[in-house]
């Protein structure tokens, strides 16, 4: 079988919604067979993508997500921020993002952040007047906070990928998830002028009092988690460990987590983790056999004599990672071309930190893109909508996050100031 078959059957299996794992591997071990490579090969393989110490961290920062969610955390934090912003005109669009800023310290997940988010946002917007496509598009955006923000699972991946620091790329990500933030804003200020149906709320210093003390704790667990990676007192995997161990102590004081409720929480929390390992399985054995085809090498030539310009080289990853994105999951996109990018970064003496903040970033966007944007579905499902409404209700959302691609471009400098300081 020759590589362009190899690829055709990959595509395929993709436009037929075969799920990504499954049209990686099916075609990749039917080329290995055919071109006389043993398939004990491709279960070493397989087996070698996930035993990584680095990549513990996923499972247990997934967990410490279903945890924050089934202990009612997001109900708490958005109490809070209601009761903050409340009579500010556009208030629930400024709690949609302050929100899932509080809720992607805990998560790291784009579509944990939506769909425990969204069950709250959507409908309170809906009753105070917001129009359907803003109450959408604020809610999917937002959560887009999550994956960039650390913990981050996709910034755990491309740290294992990449061989660098897991903390130094999330010191790095605090600064473009928090102008993400900003962003987002500016896009509600400006929605919310010209929509006169916006209803608020009354402001009281005691509602304030009240839901603040019960975020107090919460809040903890982004204290314990970064300042225990930043601070050189926790790996990454410990500190998602110990993390998950304080949400869980949260969830049975506060008496929203019971022990009926764990082998749930369990369940929810191996699933995801087994479909992202999948990924990572598969997405390596077609990465083997791109190596083997020297594909990396071609590619390296081809833009090496396309551009000697670093900048230029920049345009192209972003280009190629929102193409990218609206065909396959993050995961995948970070496992297949991260090999392939990082040698050629390196020729242009980028950063390896800077291409992945700039990747993780920008393959985000692809989660609110059809035709596979995982986020569009969740929220089909909790508003009863349509493709094209959360479509168009997030696409004003998305010139903010462009615009920050682009910056992260110009500027690297910028989002690396924090790990050269912290010395990381």
């Amino acid at each position: 079988m020759s590589l362009l078959v190899l690829c055709l059957l990959i595509t395929l299996l993709l436009v037929l919604r075969v799920p990504i794992a499954f049209s990686f591997i099916g075609p990749s071990l039917l080329y290995l067979l055919t071109n006389d490579q043993s398939l004990g090969l491709a279960l070493r393989l397989v087996a070698q993508s996930t035993a990584s110490f680095p990549l513990l961290a996923v499972p247990l920062f997934i967990l410490l997500g279903c945890l924050a969610n089934h202990a009612g955390i997001a109900d708490r934090l958005f109490d809070f921020a209601l009761a903050l912003l409340g009579r500010v005109r556009g208030s629930l669009g400024y709690v949609s993002v302050g929100v899932s800023v509080g809720f992607s310290w805990m998560s790291g997940s784009a579509v944990a952040d939506a769909a425990a988010l969204g069950k709250l946002q959507i409908p309170a917007m809906l009753r105070s007047g917001y129009s359907k496509k803003f109450a959408l598009g604020v809610v999917g955006s937002a959560s887009l906070i999550a994956p960039v923000m650390p913990p981050s699972i996709p910034a755990v991946i491309y740290a294992g990928l990449a061989a660098i620091s897991t903390g130094a790329l999330f010191a790095a990500s605090v600064v473009p998830a928090l102008l993400m933030a900003a962003g987002l804003c500016l896009v509600v200020f400006l929605w919310v002028r010209r929509d006169p149906n916006v209803q608020r709320t009354e402001f009281s210093w005691t509602r304030v009092r009240d839901t603040g003390k019960r975020v107090i704790a919460p809040l903890g667990a982004p204290v314990v988690i970064l300042g225990g990676i930043l601070g050189g007192l926790f790996t990454p995997t410990e500190a998602a460990a110990v993390g998950a161990a304080y949400m869980l102590i949260l969830g049975f004081a506060y008496r929203t987590l019971r022990l009926r409720d764990m082998p749930k929480v369990l369940t929810e929390a191996v699933l995801t983790t087994g479909a992202i390992m999948l990924i990572v399985a598969s997405a390596n054995l077609l990465g083997y056999i791109f190596a083997l085809e020297q594909v990396p090498q071609h590619i390296s030539t081809w833009v090496l004599d396309f551009t000697d310009n670093a900048t230029v080289f920049l345009l192209l990853v972003l280009l190629l990672s929102l193409v990218l994105g609206t065909a396959l999951d993050a995961i995948a996109v970070l496992t297949l071309t991260v090999p392939i990018l990082l040698p050629i970064s390196a020729a242009y003496d980028v950063d390896p930190i800077a291409l992945g903040v700039l990747m993780i970033l920008s393959q985000m966007i692809g989660l609110l893109t059809p035709p596979v944007g995982t986020v569009i579905f969740v929220l089909q499902a909790i508003a009863k909508a349509r493709m094209a409404e959360v479509f168009w209700g997030s696409l004003p959302f998305m010139v903010p996050l462009l615009a920050l691609c682009f910056a992260i471009i110009f500027w690297p400098d910028a989002i690396l100031y924090l790990p050269k300081e912290l010395g990381l």
